[in-house]
């Protein structure tokens, strides 16, 4: 096994790879490859995190890093990084590849000086590596009210204390808005998969 940058030579198997992680699974067929796609080009992409796994000379895993930042009730704006998508191939899932590729990347975003690190997610997987409710350290989702309990929002801190005494909103940067039509456009460059609507997705 190898974990390494992603070079340029590999863009489109980590998103094809990006792609069959994700189909059908918060929605019928899936938007993340495009994300990943559009968010190379971005001034938010975080390239020196953006990792995958090697093994036998397939790439298995992915991920990717942006910049994006907490809007404080006292008017600052504090600087941190997300995280997503992380990609595993379905059969390679459950063998620790995501783990090894979180665990990994945020050591050295710690090493860069990043005071936190958010993510939008499952609480039973991302609790492990020290996510906690954004709540619990007075960070809110965008567009849901702070009386609601938004388990989903984690935020873990790289530096002890950095958000000691904030209360703020998080927003996800723009480069995770998309256009349906935009979507559909790249995707068509891929082989045919059938869309299905499945329960347990999001959308």
């Amino acid at each position: 096994m190898r974990i390494r940058l992603e070079e340029p030579k590999d863009c489109r198997e980590v998103e094809n790879l990006t792609r069959e992680a994700f189909w059908n699974k918060y929605r019928p067929g899936c938007m993340e490859h495009y994300v990943l796609h559009q968010y190379r080009d971005r001034p938010e992409f975080v390239r020196e995190l953006d990792y995958v796994i090697e093994e036998e000379g397939k790439i298995v895993a992915h991920i990717m890093y942006s910049r994006a930042s907490i809007t404080a009730d006292d008017g600052r704006t504090l600087p941190i990084m997300i995280f997503g998508p992380v990609s595993v191939l379905p059969e390679e899932q459950g063998k620790g590849y995501g783990s090894r590729l979180i665990r990994h990347t945020l050591e050295l975003a710690e090493q860069m000086g990043c005071g936190a690190v958010a993510i939008t997610g499952d609480p039973g997987y991302y609790h492990r590596f020290g996510f906690v409710s954004g709540s619990a350290l007075g960070v809110y989702y965008d567009g849901i009210p702070r009386t609601e309990e938004s388990p989903f929002f984690m935020v873990k801190e790289l530096k002890k204390d950095f958000l000691r005494g904030v209360t703020g909103v998080y927003r996800d940067p723009e480069g995770y808005f998309l256009e349906d039509a935009d979507v559909e456009a790249f995707d068509a460059g891929f082989p045919p998969k059938e869309k299905k609507k499945l329960p347990g997705q999001l959308v």
